[in-house]
Parts: structure tokens; C-alpha cells; sequence
């Protein structure tokens, strides 16, 4: 049994969605981000609804409208929403308010000056950080950060590693005593092209991890 709960994230098309969502992650994520070469097309958007309901299926957004993010999550039957943007706590507070079962995930870009102190005032607004490596994009660089710097995350608040995460980090990532390192979220480097997954490297990541 998996030691930490996995996330994939910028599925796209409805075949791939199909095969990785076979292997039972614990997360999906479907970017609804127009700038991202992973945004979702409303045509496979639609198959949201139908994956398995013990997979959480993740809407990412960057900086959008509240009520639009309100009606992907309803139109989309969303089990969490995940920020990528500058959304402020009240925002996160907002849409944790929705319904008790919407999971908020907010992310972060870590580097060498980043201030750990910012995240004290969402505590109380979110259900989980992500921690990802700070880019001029908002996520899928491929980049990993030097995860010894989560050695300054002293909250309680659990959190999802992201950025870069490959298969050769695997070994690494199964010595991690992190009590406080809920899930791995995994992108650019499991693709065969922006937003279609490697089903096999997926299942071998997850093989190894078990």
C-alpha cells in the first residue's frame, strides 16, 4: 500500500484519461487554465463526471472568477479545486464554504527566498498546500526545487510535492519521513506530449512506490 497518495495532473484527452484513471491515483487534475498547453476541452471536461467516484477529480485554476470556478465545480461534479494563482485566503475561505466535501488545495512556487510565513494565513482556508517550483509559468516546468527546503515548512497543514517529479525520484521520494507529505503530484515528466500521460511510467511510479 502506498505510503503517500498520488495525484496526476493535466489530463486531456479522453482515451488517456480512460487508461491512467484504470490505475486508481487518488487525484486527477484538469487544468482550466487558458494559457496552459494542458487546458481541458468542455468535449472531455464532460468525462469528468464519469471517473470512478473513489478518485478525487481536481479542477486547477489560476487566478479565475470565483463564480466561474463555483460553476466547474458544479458543472463538472469537482471534488477539490486547486490554486495556482495570487488567490487570497478570503478567496480559498469562499470556496471552501461551496460544500463541505470540496477539498481546497493551494499551491506555491518554491525557491531559495520564499518565505514560509505567508502560509500562516491560510491555515484556517485551505485543506492543503502544494508545493511546486517557483517558474514564471504556474506549474508542468518539469523543474524540481530542493525539497531539504521543506525542512523550513513547520505548520501542521499537510501538503501535496510537486514540480519535476520523475520516476528516477521514486527511491528518493519512498525515504521520505515528512509526516506531513500527503500526496505526490506528478505532470510533464510521465508525458509523451503536453497533457497525455505515459500510462506505463505511471504504472511503474506507482509499482515502485507500493
Amino acid at each position: 500500500m502506498n505510503k503517500f497518495k498520488l495525484k496526476v495532473c493535466g489530463m486531456k484527452l479522453a482515451a488517456n484519461i480512460a487508461a491512467v484513471a484504470a490505475l486508481r491515483p487518488d487525484y486527477l487534475g484538469f487544468i482550466f487554465y487558458d494559457k496552459s498547453p494542458r487546458l481541458i476541452s468542455d468535449v472531455s471536461a464532460e468525462l469528468i463526471k464519469y471517473i470512478p467516484a473513489e478518485i478525487k477529480t481536481v479542477g486547477v485554476f489560476v487566478d479565475e472568477e470565483l463564480d466561474v470556478v463555483k460553476k466547474k465545480i458544479n458543472l463538472y461534479q469537482l471534488k477539490a479545486v486547486q490554486l495556482h494563482g495570487s488567490e487570497s485566503p478570503g478567496y480559498c475561505a469562499a470556496l471552501q464554504s461551496i460544500s463541505g466535501e470540496i477539498e481546497v488545495i493551494k499551491a506555491f512556487g518554491i525557491d531559495e527566498d520564499f518565505d514560509f510565513n505567508v502560509l500562516k494565513e491560510y491555515m484556517d482556508a485551505v485543506d492543503f498546500f502544494l508545493f511546486d517550483t517557483k517558474t514564471k509559468a504556474h506549474g508542468g516546468s518539469g523543474k524540481t526545487f530542493d525539497w531539504k527546503m521543506l525542512d523550513d515548512y513547520k505548520l501542521d497543514k499537510p501538503y501535496f510535492l510537486s514540480g519535476g517529479i520523475d520516476l528516477q525520484h521514486a527511491a528518493a521520494i519512498k525515504q521520505i519521513k515528512d509526516s506531513k507529505l500527503y500526496a505526490l503530484d506528478i505532470n510533464s515528466r510521465f508525458e509523451v506530449e503536453p497533457g497525455v500521460k505515459d500510462v506505463e511510467k505511471v504504472k511503474a511510479f506507482i509499482n515502485i512506490l507500493s
